[in-house]
Parts: C-alpha cells; sequence; structure tokens
C-alpha cells in the first residue's frame, strides 16, 4: 500500500462489524436521524450467520402466546437472574426482561421469521419441525424448584442452522434504510481529536481492488467463515491466501465519524494468545466464530484506554442431547464421581467439566437407555446432530458385562463408579432426591446389563468438538453502551455492543442469551450513538 493516499468518507457513526450486534447498531442509529457507515473485514454476517439463529426472549411474546406457552414478567426475571448472576445490573436485567416482547416484535417488523411450533422433548437444538425450546436449564431441579419451566428459546425460522436468516433480513433492512456497507474492510485505528474523543477509524479496504479479486476475496472469506469453522487448516489456509490478496490490493481508508463509532466486531476465542493467558483451561475446544473473533474490537478499545472484564470466562458447550433419552442416564468423572445434574444445559455440563472435572467425562448408561437412545436418533437430531452423536457412540464408546468391567476398559476408577450407582440406584429405590438434584422424572435406574460409557472429554475431536465461545470483554456504561477507562468514566465517541463487550450472558450463558443480548446491546449502542451532540471541527 506504499505510496497510496487514504480515500476519506465522512459519517454521523461508524459501526465496526456487521454481524447481529452491528445490522442493530446500525438500524437503531438510522432510525434514530444519524447517518450511518458500516463496516466489515469478511462478507458481513459474523457469526450470527453461521450460528443456529436462537433468541433468548419470553416474558409473553407474540410467538409464546401463539404456541399456548403462559410466561411472565417475573418468571423470566427469576430464571435468569440465577443464570445472568453479577454479570449486569439488576437494572439492565429488568430492561432487558420488560424490553424481551418488544425486541420479538421488532425483530419481526424488520423481516426475521418465527414460528411457535413447540419442541415436545429436551434437545440442544431443535429440528426443522420445532422452533420454541427449552433453551437452557429451565428443566433443571436447581432451577424448576425455583421457577416453572418456559420455553423461551426463539429459533428464527428455517432448515438447518438459521442465523443466517436472522442476520439476511437486518443487513437488507439496515441496507434499506440508507446504512453504507462496506465489506472487506478491516479497521487498523481509532482516530482521535486533541480531546481523546474518538472522531473516526482508519482502515484498509479491498473495495477498490479490480473486480476479479473482489469476487475472489469473497468466495475465500466465505469458505474461511463455513467450512473452515470445522477444519482449522482449512481456515487457516485460507486466511493465508486473504492476506496475500490483502497486501497486494487492500487501500487505505479513513472515516470520520461526526457522533461516535460503535465496536461490534466479536469475541476473542480465535486468538490463542489470549485465551493461552487468560482461560488456558479452554484449549481443546472448537473455535465458535469466525476468523475475525481475535480480538481485534477489544483491542482497538484498549488502545484509547477502555478497561475489560470477565476475560478468563469461556463457554464450553458439552451436550448429551439429543438423543433427550441421555437426560436419564449419569455423567461421570476420571475417578467415577457424578459431575452435573445432566438435565443442565450444555455449557454448564462443559462449564463443571473444565472448572471442576479436568475437562473429563463419560456417560454411562445401561443397554435399556442405550436402545432407546438409538430409537431417539432416527427422528430427533440435524443432521450434524446424527453425525456427532454416531461418532460417538461408533468411536468414543466402551462396554462392558459390568461396572467394574467397563470402568477398567474406559479408564475411569471402577470403585467410584459402582459407588456413584449405588448410590444414583438406591436415591430411586428408597424415594430420595437424586444426589447431583436432577427432577424425579428424569432418573432412571443403571441397572441393565452391558453397561456403556461414552467418551465426551473435552479435547481436539474433528467428528465430535467442544464448541467454545468468549463471554469477556470491554466494560460499557449499561445505559448507554459507551466504553468506559479504568476510572468508570466514559470514553468520548465510542460505544460497544455484542461479544466485544461484556453483557446479560457474560456470567453463564445459554442458548440465545448472546444474540439476545447483541440485539439489545446494539439497539442501545445505536441509539446513545445516533444522540450525541455532533463533533465540532
Amino acid at each position: 500500500m506504499a505510496g497510496y493516499s487514504p480515500s476519506a468518507e465522512s459519517t454521523d457513526v461508524v459501526v465496526v462489524g456487521f454481524g447481529a450486534a452491528g445490522t442493530c447498531a446500525a438500524i437503531a442509529a438510522r432510525e434514530a436521524g444519524a447517518e450511518v457507515v458500516a463496516l466489515d473485514r469478511a462478507n458481513g454476517g459474523g457469526s450470527t450467520a453461521i450460528s443456529g439463529g436462537i433468541i433468548y426472549a419470553g416474558a409473553g411474546t407474540w410467538v409464546q402466546q401463539q404456541a399456548g406457552v403462559s410466561d411472565s414478567y417475573e418468571q423470566m426475571h427469576d430464571y435468569l437472574r440465577l443464570e445472568v448472576g453479577d454479570a449486569v445490573s439488576p437494572q439492565t436485567l429488568e430492561s432487558f426482561v420488560t424490553g424481551s416482547p418488544d425486541m420479538i416484535r421488532w425483530l419481526s417488523d424488520r423481516g426475521v421469521p418465527f414460528d411457535s411450533t413447540l419442541c415436545p422433548y429436551k434437545t440442544s437444538y431443535p429440528n426443522n419441525h420445532y422452533y420454541l425450546y427449552h433453551s437452557g436449564s429451565e428443566n433443571a431441579g436447581a432451577f424448576r424448584s425455583k421457577t416453572p419451566p418456559v420455553q423461551r428459546g426463539h429459533r428464527v425460522k428455517g432448515n438447518g442452522t438459521s442465523g443466517k436468516l436472522m442476520y439476511a433480513p437486518l443487513a437488507k433492512t439496515a441496507l434499506a434504510l440508507g446504512v453504507r456497507f462496506h465489506p472487506h474492510t478491516k479497521v487498523t485505528e481509532l482516530l482521535r481529536d486533541p480531546s481523546g474523543r474518538v472522531v473516526g477509524v482508519a482502515a484498509t479496504t479491498m473495495r477498490d481492488a479490480p473486480p476479479r479479486i473482489q469476487k475472489l476475496y469473497a468466495q475465500l472469506a466465505a469458505v474461511s467463515t463455513k467450512p473452515g469453522i470445522y477444519y482449522p487448516p482449512l481456515r487457516n489456509m485460507t486466511e493465508r491466501r486473504l492476506r496475500e490478496l490483502e497486501h497486494r490490493y487492500a487501500r487505505p481508508l479513513r472515516i470520520e465519524a461526526r457522533r461516535g463509532v460503535i465496536l461490534c466486531a466479536g469475541g476473542y476465542m480465535g486468538n490463542t494468545e489470549w485465551i493461552q493467558q487468560f482461560a488456558p483451561q479452554y484449549t481443546g475446544g472448537l473455535q465458535l466464530g469466525t476468523s475475525g473473533d481475535d480480538g481485534s474490537g477489544i483491542a482497538l478499545a484498549q488502545s484509547v484506554g477502555a478497561v475489560t472484564e470477565r476475560m478468563d470466562n469461556v463457554s464450553a458447550w458439552r451436550f448429551i442431547t439429543p438423543p433427550s433419552a441421555f437426560i436419564s442416564a449419569v455423567i461421570v468423572d476420571e475417578r467415577g464421581r457424578r459431575i452435573i445434574d445432566e438435565s443442565r444445559y450444555g455449557a454448564a455440563v462443559g462449564h463443571a467439566m473444565v472448572r471442576h472435572h479436568g475437562g473429563k467425562g463419560w456417560i454411562l448408561v445401561d443397554a435399556a437407555l442405550l436402545k432407546e437412545a438409538r430409537r431417539q436418533m432416527i427422528k430427533q437430531p440435524l443432521w450434524f446432530q446424527r453425525a456427532q452423536s454416531a461418532a460417538m457412540m461408533l468411536l468414543d464408546s466402551t462396554r462392558g458385562a459390568s461396572l467394574r468391567e467397563v470402568a477398567e476398559r474406559a479408564g475411569v476408577d471402577p470403585d467410584g463408579l459402582v459407588a456413584t450407582v449405588e448410590a444414583h440406584n438406591h436415591a430411586i429405590d428408597t424415594g430420595a432426591a437424586d444426589p447431583a438434584g436432577k427432577p424425579a422424572d428424569f432418573v432412571r435406574r443403571v441397572s441393565k446389563p452391558p453397561y456403556t460409557l461414552l467418551n465426551i472429554s473435552i479435547r481436539p475431536n474433528l467428528l465430535n468438538p467442544t464448541p467454545m465461545l468468549t463471554l469477556g470483554g470491554i466494560r460499557v456504561d449499561e445505559g448507554t453502551g459507551a466504553v468506559l477507562d479504568e476510572s468508570g468514566a466514559a470514553i468520548p465517541g465510542l460505544f460497544s455492543a455484542g461479544r466485544t463487550a461484556t453483557g446479560i450472558c457474560s456470567n453463564s450463558y445459554v442458548s440465545g442469551l448472546s444474540l439476545a443480548d447483541c440485539v439489545f446491546a446494539g439497539r442501545r449502542a445505536g441509539t446513545h450513538a445516533a444522540a450525541q451532540r455532533l463533533a465540532e471541527r
């Protein structure tokens, strides 16, 4: 790029990153009357476009009402208070829950499709027949004892993983409103005036490259995103080629932001150095996201004094359903000890395994439960769930005629496993509470040989990986989305939303809570950025 003078643009608000948070921020800012330019280093969509498209919402959404599901502010608030903890203030949680029905209506009005068909069984992700389900730990013992379990996982309607059908109408809405979108544009610096206010961005862009190069770049970026997410060597190879194209064809670009810059650039699961530094236990999983989830948005904020928090918090998913029969199984560690109530959400299972059991875990099933599970595998899963479960049952299973035999073969302590099963069965036989707190309607005796231990340990595994995403990020003002410095003061002209910042899901993740936070925080940041006084020149 040597010898090229940067081209320049001017607008009211610059949005960096064009996934769920970025599109919602851009729409909100534009609807508030601001001129908006949105930038994305790839094709747009970010992790949202390859996600399952689950949005956690309740308190009486129109989808719930149409499905005949009774939910209230109090019920949703009581459940989320247990999951969210101190990630946000009570006032922010109240605002999130109170605004939940409006959020779904807002998305619907902008073309995001929903459906009210209820999923009749517990699953990590419903198949193409069902679009409203229990997407967290609502049915688990520690939660249903405090608040009734209610279906709040709103799956965007569409075949397969439907995140792309959330992103597409939001992007279309933004463009129709007049948002100027520049893909293949990477922000390299936040620009400030002498007072320290953020007044724009410096970037490199491929928009002036020859059309055939732009097309090639878009194709490679798409491959890096998916299928690159499933096969890291392919992503790495593709990213190297993208860097070569950037080195040859990218040109500098400066964009003035008269009102503010909003960072919506994703998390940092793709930054291996940061993961080693902040969360070294979480190195054996699958990076859930795109190559853009490398912490670059967070680093931009840090360069102007932003402070981060919860950087050690990573969500690791170890789902055991479908098949739903596995809720009645027993999950044990290397010592044969029970790990958790098996009806808990998959990220809670992964958290317990990583933080307290060395990342090791096995599902124990007897012959009767395994037979039921195999029967359910015909209808319950989507193709990728069926493939993962089949791989686990075929390649990661150990069978034995007795508990001791299966434990010895699998490398699990036999005495510990026998003691765990005896305690489990004794509680059932005597009518006592389950030792791990699992609700009575999910417990089953483990008594019919042969027994099988299915290895769900967290380790690199192409066929049955452990998806992971980061939950920490920039600290923001919870009323405005303004980025905060170490003293707690807002950095003038800078806002953030989505996984670049901390938010509703930064303590404990359940399906749909991140996308819901992206919508909630994106709209908040866009509205407040647009309301800023014009920077004087």
